[in-house]
């Protein structure tokens, strides 16, 4: 169905908000109006999202925009990350202004492109051509790069320039994979107009020609890699991730990540359609996602900065992820309920480590000690985060990391198996040894104990409660979006309402 200007204003409002923001000289109207274009951007998703699901996939101008269920997971996903990422930003912020520490300048900045940033993660997830979707995640890298620095140091600039350089050079390698796709479509009987649309090119994969689209494929892996997180290209997240402010870094692991690997399933059933199926591309992401667990898990014993561990944490679950992609069949599901389980356990883990660095007034963990004594509602919200990132039952990553080695065993990818066992195991043993003392610990007497409001409350309880519901419970109409949007990256095709295709 024509639903062009529903999926542009995904795009167009939270640019505006942006720009409206800037129109202010109250820090506090000029923070308000950021986050309200981007709660009515979730208004506006959520209805698109809904029609997927009802009545199947969204088109608009002459197909160049497209929502179909596996673009509609994912928008979802980052609807809930940015959301809620946007509330503890008015916490968080809020604080800083009320004690003088942020100028106008600071806020201004963050306000300016705080929407904007989610506007280009729609923009990524909403393009049907491949050459926009490319220019949409070089845009996050744009808009997200001076969100980093907001707070200006030596180490956010630092950080901002270090994550500029490597992504930029990454997505320059995205770019080449775009253009081999364009070159192995050339003799596709397509108006050029159309030949980069995703549809067309599914519909046509067996034109394709084979060397070219693998080719294409390991420039799209590595530069989208490097903008997801994927060891060895993710030297960039962990200086980015704990020199932003707490409600970037949310939304950096809780859903960026995600969109530079949305970028990358858009090509496997390409690939494997090109290739006769034989599941080349699927090795690939196995590879890189047990390589990123063991890495991970590497940096993860010797840690001390909290923000530090948690971005390390992203490199072992963006692992665990792509693990799950490439082993196929029940780890594309487990992969895509990873997906959300992750996101939503490190939206509230780096909300918490943002809120007990200000009460601390410190991110080394050394210094952090007693956190549910000292702070017991932002206490409590990390200890359970960081108990359900490292896989504690009944946590839903418990459940979705289970149903990957699953995957593995039923496989015969015993090799696999063990590799996935000896990284989440030494990460569930070292992050455990970080997590008790930052909850149970003795504080510091010189730690003034920091009161929580309902606000506080309800972005703790609500995570926590639907990461511990899902670990034991998943809804029916859960399950068939989680289907639907697996279905598309192994076949290409979405299960649609009443079991057609």
């Amino acid at each position: 169905m024509e639903h062009g200007w529903l999926l542009a204003s995904l795009v167009v409002v939270p640019v505006l908000a942006g720009l409206l923001s800037q129109v202010f000289t109250s820090r506090e109207a000029e923070l308000e109006t950021a986050v309200g274009g981007v709660l009515v951007t979730a208004g506006l998703g959520a209805l698109a999202i809904g029609k997927v699901f009802s009545a199947g996939p969204l088109f608009g101008f002459s197909r160049w925009l497209f929502l179909d269920a596996l673009s509609a997971y994912h928008l979802a996903v980052m609807l809930v990350v940015f959301t809620l990422s946007s509330l503890f930003a008015l916490r968080y912020f809020g604080e800083e202004v009320r004690e003088g520490r942020l100028t106008l300048a600071q806020v201004r900045t963050f306000a300016g492109l705080w929407p904007p940033a989610l506007g280009a993660m729609v923009l990524v997830v909403v393009s049907n051509n491949l050459g926009i979707m490319w220019v949409g995640m070089e845009a996050t890298t744009l808009v997200t790069s001076f969100l980093i620095c907001v707070h200006m140091t030596r180490g956010s600039l630092e950080a901002m320039w270090k994550y500029m350089l490597i992504c930029s050079v990454g997505i320059g390698f995205a770019f080449l994979g775009t253009l081999m796709i364009r070159v192995a479509a050339k003799d596709l009987p397509l108006d050029p107009n159309q030949a980069l649309l995703w549809t067309n090119l599914l519909a046509n994969t067996g034109a394709l020609a084979p060397s070219l689209v693998k080719a294409a494929f390991l420039f799209v892996l590595v530069g989208y890699g490097t903008k997801a997180g994927l060891a060895p290209l993710h030297t960039w997240l962990p200086d980015a991730h704990s020199k932003a402010p707490a409600p970037v870094s949310a939304v950096f692991s809780g859903f960026m990540l995600n969109t530079a690997l949305y970028c990358v399933l858009r090509y496997v059933p390409l690939v494997e359609g090109a290739t006769g199926h034989t599941g080349w591309a699927l090795r690939l992401l196995t590879g890189f996602g047990l390589f990123s667990i063991l890495v991970a898990a590497a940096f993860i014993l010797w840690q001390h900065d909290l923000k530090r561990l948690l971005a390390y944490h992203s490199v072992e679950h963006l692992g665990i992820i792509a693990l799950g992609f490439g082993l196929g069949g029940l780890g594309t599901f487990a992969a895509l309920f990873h997906t959300f389980n992750h996101s939503l356990c490190k939206t509230l883990s780096f909300f918490a480590a943002g809120r007990l660095g200000q009460v601390y007034g410190t991110h080394d963990m050394e210094r952090m000690g007693g956190s549910c004594t000292v702070a017991p509602v932002w206490g409590i919200g990390l200890l359970g985060s960081l108990l359900a990132l490292i896989g504690m039952a009944p946590f839903c990553l418990f459940m979705s990391e289970l149903q990957i080695l699953k995957a593995a065993v039923d496989g015969g990818n015993y090799a696999v198996v063990a590799l996935f066992l000896a990284g989440t195991g030494a990460v569930f043993l070292g992050a455990l040894g970080h997590a008790l003392p930052l909850a149970l610990g003795k504080p510091s007497p010189a730690v003034v104990p920091a009161p929580a409001g309902g606000l506080d409350v309800l972005l703790v309880a609500g995570p926590l409660v639907v990461l511990l519901l899902l670990g034991v419970w998943m809804p029916g109409p859960c399950r068939g979006v989680l289907e639907q949007a697996a279905a598309i990256v192994q076949h290409g095709s979405a299960v649609l309402p009443g079991g057609g295709r």
